[in-house]
């Protein structure tokens, strides 16, 4: 098709990074703009390249906008991880989304490569180029139109071309859903951006999702509750405890204190807004077993990723952390404060996935849930918190 008479959106305009939404910051690069999701005096505050990658992953970002448009062309720079050893991973997936149904999805080739050597703890990138999806055969017509970003592969967004005009899409007077996470909530495993289970329950709840789901680096970082005590929220869930025991980070005497503070900080920002706090989902590793976790370097060998728990059950006894134990304390902090905060509630994680869902549903890689998983605990999630009993009723 001529591609003449088409718009073209730089997203390094005010017009282009107004169609972006659920980044905190665009930050301008060589090729165009890359989503973030921690603001940068955040991102100075830390020197981990996990937290970095995390982060830069536009889990729950999109665009959105309104067209008459009936083919669109954007075009990213991707930045694609490969696991030296490990079978190739699958090109991240773009969901596109018109008038609130899934009415497509692909993937952009090219980009740079990251390759991660998890045996030697090593990383090594190779520069690429942009890359071009294309979506055609759209209805000539008015149309509120998402298109979202895969969840795990780093996205330099260079340009939108599509042959009607595009404006913003219009405030439809959503909830803002503040949520924050491990890799669960980031989105591991799941199958493309919209079937994460944070995007499902916002699309059933109504709301509009940011997602500070963070793949192994929902830590209780100081910066981390400054950034959401300072974003907007009408509704703000914080998802505690897998990363702190798989991280091996903490003990008893240090986690409830850091508790404590995160939840301060977050209601110094929004002292009556709807705060949920939410416990892990079943992990059979690490419910009586502590942290450290770390790749079954045996599966990885043979081509699998599997992770597996390599602390001291008796250790406990000494103050190290078990899914258990983190669940007893946090569901104890959050009574304790209740009193004195009455929009303050938890919700057992075991709620959204527990022992009666191993059978049908067990964790591929023994940590995180499949897509199929997701969409039980979007769905739960949604009932039970967004429904007319739940925190965000």
């Amino acid at each position: 098709m001529d591609t003449q008479d088409w718009t073209s959106t730089d997203f390094g305009s005010a017009r282009g990074a107004a169609l972006v939404r659920g980044a905190t910051e665009l930050e301008k690069t060589a090729s165009g703009v890359l989503p973030h999701r921690l603001p940068g005096w955040a991102r100075a505050q830390y020197a981990d390249g996990q937290l970095a990658m995390a982060e830069s992953q536009p889990s729950g970002v999109r665009l959105a906008f309104r067209t008459r448009a009936t083919a669109m062309e954007l075009e990213t720079v991707p930045t694609k991880r490969v696991y030296a050893g490990a079978p190739p991973r699958p090109d991240g997936v773009y969901d596109l989304v018109v008038d609130g149904v899934l009415a497509g999805q692909g993937s952009v080739e090219g980009g740079h490569t990251l390759t991660l050597d998890m045996a030697n703890g090593t990383a090594e990138r190779t520069d690429g180029t942009s890359g071009t999806l294309r979506f055609a055969g759209l209805p000539d017509t008015a149309k509120d139109v998402e298109i979202w970003l895969p969840h795990t592969e780093t996205t330099e967004l260079v340009a939108l071309r599509t042959d009607a005009p595009v404006e913003p899409s219009p405030d439809r007077g959503r909830k803002v859903w503040l949520h924050h996470g491990s890799s669960i909530s980031h989105g591991s495993n799941a199958a493309s951006p919209t079937t994460i289970w944070p995007a499902l329950a916002a699309s059933l709840g109504g709301a509009d999702l940011v997602n500070l789901g963070l793949g192994g680096s929902a830590m209780l970082d100081p910066f981390t509750a400054r950034a959401m005590r300072d974003a907007p929220a009408d509704l703000i869930s914080v998802k505690i405890g897998i990363n702190i025991v798989n991280g091996d980070v903490m003990r008893l005497r240090a986690f409830g204190p850091a508790v404590h503070g995160f939840l301060d900080t977050i209601r110094e920002g929004h002292p009556d807004t709807p705060l949920l706090v939410v416990s892990p989902i079943l992990c059979p590793i690490h419910e009586d077993t502590p942290g450290p976790a770390a790749f079954d370097m045996e599966a990885l060998a043979a081509g699998d990723v599997r992770f597996k728990a390599t602390g001291d059950p008796a250790d406990t006894a000494a103050g190290r952390l078990t899914l258990r134990v983190v669940r007893d304390e946090l569901a104890r902090i959050v009574a304790q404060r209740a009193a004195s905060d009455p929009r303050l509630s938890y919700l057992d994680g075991r709620e959204l996935y527990g022992e009666a869902d191993t059978g049908a549903l067990p964790l591929p890689d023994a940590l995180h849930p499949d897509t199929a998983t997701h969409r039980l605990i979007g769905e739960r999630f949604a009932a039970k918190v967004f429904g007319a009993d739940g925190a965000f009723a």
